[in-house]
């Protein structure tokens, strides 16, 4: 069994900072792209900022230049880093992992339970 499990969210005045973190634990074999989601009230999850296993990045338009992805593969762990928040950015953070439990299964998505970042003065 899998497990995403996120940390860091939390209350924030705007134009503060907050880092998220992201690990998979359990029967991993490896993982592919990471990634982290958002989702609003009354919105669908949209996507925030991905990063392959190489490294490579990927940005929603509304969070470049303001938020920082980063990983470590060797603790299988993304990292959040945001900065210069605004209150649009409140809305309960999901962890993505595209991965697989042994060499033979094949590559799916797990998710995180969620973690909650308010952006509010």
């Amino acid at each position: 069994q899998v497990q995403l499990v996120e940390s860091g969210g939390g209350l924030v005045q705007p134009g503060g900072s907050l880092r998220l973190s992201c690990a998979a634990s359990g029967s991993v074999a490896s993982i592919n792209a990471m990634g982290w989601y958002r989702q609003a009230p009354g919105n669908q999850r949209d996507l925030v900022a991905t990063i392959t296993r190489s490294g490579w990045t990927n940005y929603a338009d509304s969070v470049k230049g303001r938020f920082t992805i980063s990983r470590d593969n060797a603790k299988n762990t993304i990292y959040l880093q945001m900065s210069s928040l605004k209150p649009e950015d409140t809305a309960v953070y999901y962890c993505n992992a595209n991965l697989r439990i042994g060499t033979t299964f094949p590559f799916e998505d797990a998710w995180g339970q969620g973690t909650q970042v308010t952006v509010s003065s």
